[in-house]
């Protein structure tokens, strides 16, 4: 039972924090706090030495900072790193900059007594999705198990003509994932692109800012009224839901708050399902790496008015949820890498 835990490094310069991450995580039987850092060139010796499954790493911390602690750790082993983040523009920014170094999530760190047993279950669930790998690789169990039967794909409505519109949704891993694909695009895409990521409102603007700057097309954090327009991407603000409108001959974004019983803010569901309503026939939709199945039901609505649907391969995902949901349930049309879904869609529009 113990070789099949996952195994965890927490790094933090606060032993207050420390004993904090510890505790939430070792509620959870399938979960092993195997050693503790309070700087990043101690966290890279302890990295070495127990060789974990999953590290849990601050930003912020003496001696070395957790952005070039990252970079060392995966340079020398790729373990999946979650680091923790202030709800801060600024601190948005240097969790990009990990992410950029190598980590693969992030998470709010918000532990106060509001919050605190949401936080603490997010936490586990995220450190279980990223560290399964590291379990598999440790036990010698990367020979993959006989997959789970595909669903028998339903008749849909095959896709003719040109697309009109590509959306994109994805949660953990995604912000690189994003990066990756639309950093593959020409300045001259024909098509409007609307993105749904998993992120806290504090991290969208900064995201986006990000994403503009290193990709040739214009990348915006979308506003209420945004007209959509060729070679431009919209990504949904973090907290709200993000739907489309016709207005005259073109669409329109409408950013609206979220409701209490909507999980994800922003959902992928909710904003690709609009789309599917919209122009049911005209829509490349694109699943991402992602915990859970957010996108799914979205997924089946596409299908079934006429557009057509990508998923990322279980390779390429840091967490396989998202897409596997999509392609188990006969709704992926196409299943690829992440490094060809950029030139893929090129050549698709």
């Amino acid at each position: 039972m113990v070789g099949s835990r996952v195994r965890v490094l927490v790094v933090d310069d606060s032993a207050f924090f420390r004993r904090r991450i510890a505790a939430m995580l070792g509620g959870d039987p399938m979960i092993e706090v195997v050693g503790f850092a309070g700087d990043g060139q101690s966290a890279i010796i302890e990295a070495r030495r127990l060789k974990p499954d999953v590290i849990t790493m601050d930003v912020e911390m003496p001696v070395l900072d957790g952005i070039s602690a990252v970079k060392r750790i995966v340079a020398e082993n790729p373990i999946p790193i979650l680091m923790f983040s202030s709800l801060t523009h600024e601190g948005a920014k240097a969790t990009l900059d990990a992410l950029e170094a190598g980590a693969v999530d992030f998470l709010p760190k918000q532990f106060d007594s509001t919050t605190g047993q949401e936080a603490s279950t997010l936490l586990v669930r995220r450190v279980l999705a990223i560290g399964t790998r590291g379990v598999n690789r440790r036990l010698g169990t990367l020979i993959k198990p006989r997959p789970a039967p595909v669903a028998q794909r339903p008749a849909y409505p095959i896709h003719r003509g040109s697309y009109r519109l590509v959306a994109i949704g994805a949660s953990t891993g995604g912000p690189v994932a994003i990066q990756t694909l639309l950093a593959a695009l020409p300045a001259s895409f024909p098509l409007p692109i609307i993105i749904v990521v998993h992120m806290p409102a504090s991290f969208t603007p900064a995201y986006a800012e990000r994403l503009d700057s290193q990709c040739a097309i214009s990348v915006k954090e979308a506003a209420d009224g945004d007209l959509l327009r060729p070679a431009h991407a919209y990504l949904a603000p973090g907290g709200k839901q993000m739907l489309l409108e016709r207005r005259g001959e073109g669409v329109v974004i409408r950013v609206k708050e979220s409701t209490p019983e909507q999980t994800y803010r922003p959902c992928v569901d909710v904003s690709l399902g609009s789309a599917a309503r919209l122009m049911p026939r005209d829509v490349l939709a694109i699943i991402l790496t992602g915990m859970g199945a957010n996108g799914k039901q979205a997924a089946r609505l596409l299908k079934e008015g006429g557009s057509t649907v990508w998923s990322q391969n279980e390779e390429s995902c840091v967490v396989y949820g998202m897409p596997q949901a999509v392609e188990k349930a006969g709704l992926s049309d196409r299943v690829l890498a992440l490094a060809d879904i950029g030139p893929s869609l090129i050549k698709a529009v």
